[in-house]
């Protein structure tokens, strides 16, 4: 999952993103709502954590904003503004929930999981290519019966690789949706990445991983189960 935070606190965003890289999230930081807007534009994200007291560009007119162009993000509002009519008009500008600060870190994180979960109800909740099953809500994955122990950017990785079968997926669009915008383009994780997780994968099965490398291009997952049930 990719994340954009916009808060104008410098150490509250710095230890936000820091816990949440902690807990498998790719973030991306924006320190006012006209830098938050441009962030939108240019990538695709899963949820926004949005502050409501922004310079520049106003919390609830980013809210408003993001809602009428990107109706697939969620939008999970972070403020001080605490009273019931500032609740009811972030939800109403078209945030999905709402947190006021201070708030336990547990808490937020509960809360997130929450909009995922909902939001994967109007999606297929667990994905399955063959033998392989994973579902993002409980952040589980199996092959066959064997469940696979991965880490958190090999089940993103594969996360993508399943939303995506016999598509060729390139290493930039994996490091824009399982890494941050800081991540190297130049970089040789995710091939470091992709081939622990092939080794899981051939490991728990006992063959073949079915993540393909098209040379030049990037990496491909299901296109062998399609030929070989003659789709």
């Amino acid at each position: 999952m990719r994340l954009l935070l916009v808060e104008d606190e410098e150490d509250l965003i710095q230890a936000m993103a820091r816990g949440l890289r902690q807990e498998g999230y790719a973030v991306d930081l924006a320190l006012d709502g006209l830098r938050g807007w441009e962030l939108l534009a240019t990538n695709a994200y899963d949820l926004l954590l949005l502050d409501l007291n922004l310079p520049d560009l106003d919390g609830l007119e980013l809210c408003q904003r993001v809602r009428a162009s990107y109706p697939q993000v969620l939008v999970l509002v972070l403020t001080a503004r605490s009273t019931p009519r500032h609740r009811v008009l972030g939800l109403d500008q078209g945030a999905d929930d709402y947190l006021v600060k201070p708030f336990h870190w547990e808490e937020l994180l509960a809360r997130m999981r929450a909009l995922f979960r909902r939001d994967l109800r109007g999606r297929q909740s667990v994905l399955c290519l063959g033998d392989l099953s994973l579902d993002p809500a409980t952040r589980l994955a199996w092959k066959g019966s064997c469940p696979l122990e991965l880490t958190r950017k090999e089940f993103g990785i594969l996360e993508y690789l399943l939303r995506h079968p016999t598509e060729v997926v390139t290493q930039e669009t994996l490091l824009e949706h399982v890494w941050d915008r800081n991540a190297d383009p130049l970089t040789t994780t995710v091939r470091v990445h992709i081939n622990s997780l092939r080794r899981k994968l051939e490991k728990a099965g006992a063959g073949e991983s079915g993540i393909e490398t098209v040379v030049g291009s990037g990496y491909r997952i299901g296109s062998a189960l399609r030929k070989e049930q003659g789709t």
